[in-house]
């Protein structure tokens, strides 16, 4: 088994096609990984509806299950729901979509800025007490929160982005409060974005919500993934493999989601969890990519301004 690393599902029910994803499942839960990460409103219940179909066999596998973003016919993001109802009704749809009796973890997607979260988790706390969910967990959200939450109900792990361009985390208190309370980190965006796969090119225009990857910002950045490049050539590795080796070195409590769509991703992703970073590894890494040398926000100003975690 390699529980240090995840699979993150919403790509399963892109544009691979349901053969490549079913491929891409079996490929990580064959390697060992036991992680996977999925949301009711990947897809708009897609994703889930895959997963019940093809996961198989429950017994090793960990499924969290992200509920609360609203969407719109288009697809489009059009709110947050953490109101107690909304919370059991998604929970039914998504057990009815999985196939199954209960998830392992259960978190909204964001806070709900008009509903306590003591409201959201006391609501996911009954579900626990029912049977119907095993552990509860949080997303995106800052250090008050964080504890506002775990005074209600334990709480598992915080799912939050964290890679080399993006570690407010540990600036803004959050890693520090999770780990004074017990409570893991699964990392999200670790390649950001696929800025640190070391193969993007510039293709179209870059998408708004994105900063890094804008004009004023992108050569920039890319410099940063070939400065990490020359690191990883000298390793044998690719950057991508350095980019996950380097969450996996922060600690012991922090899981990395790597969001595969293709089978032959998941041996490259797998390898990254033997990757050995020394000491010196790690200050090379630290002196080609300081925080403050990435050019731009992770999401725009108005996306930002919705996250409790940057507050």
């Amino acid at each position: 088994m390699n529980p240090r690393i995840g699979l993150g599902c919403e790509g399963l029910t892109g544009k691979s096609g349901e053969k490549t994803s079913v491929a891409t499942l079996h490929a990580a839960t064959n390697s060992g990984i036991t992680l996977l990460d999925t949301g009711d409103f990947y897809g708009m219940g897609s994703n889930e509806a895959f997963l019940g179909r093809h996961l198989g066999d429950r017994e090793n596998t960990v499924l969290s299950v992200k509920f609360g973003g609203l969407r719109d016919p288009n697809g489009n993001f059009v709110g947050i729901e953490g109101r107690p109802a909304h919370v059991k009704a998604s929970l039914a749809y998504s057990l009815q979509r999985l196939n199954t009796d209960h998830v392992d973890v259960y978190r909204p997607a964001r806070l709900d800025p008009a509903v306590p979260i003591e409201d959201t988790i006391g609501a996911i706390a009954e579900m626990v007490q029912a049977g119907y969910v095993r552990r509860i967990g949080l997303s995106e959200v800052g250090a008050e929160t964080i504890r506002r939450a775990h005074a209600v109900h334990p709480i598992v792990d915080l799912q939050i982005e964290y890679s080399l361009f993006s570690r407010s985390i540990e600036t803004n208190g959050i890693l520090e409060t999770c780990r004074e309370l017990g409570i893991g980190i699964t990392a999200y965006g670790v390649l950001a974005h696929g800025l640190l796969t070391g193969s993007y090119r510039p293709t179209g225009q870059p998408p708004f919500h994105l900063p890094w990857f804008h004009e004023e910002n992108l050569a920039t950045n890319l410099a940063l993934v070939d400065a990490l490049r020359t690191i990883a050539d000298t390793k044998g590795v690719s950057v991508a493999q350095l980019a996950i080796a380097w969450v996996l070195a922060q600690g012991e409590d922090i899981v990395p989601l790597v969001g595969a769509s293709r089978p032959e991703r998941i041996p490259e992703a797998v390898a990254a969890a033997e990757l050995h970073l020394s000491d010196d590894d790690l200050a090379a890494i630290a002196a080609a990519v300081p925080p403050s040398a990435v050019a731009g926000t992770r999401y725009a100003a108005p996306l930002m301004r919705l996250l409790d975690s940057e507050r």
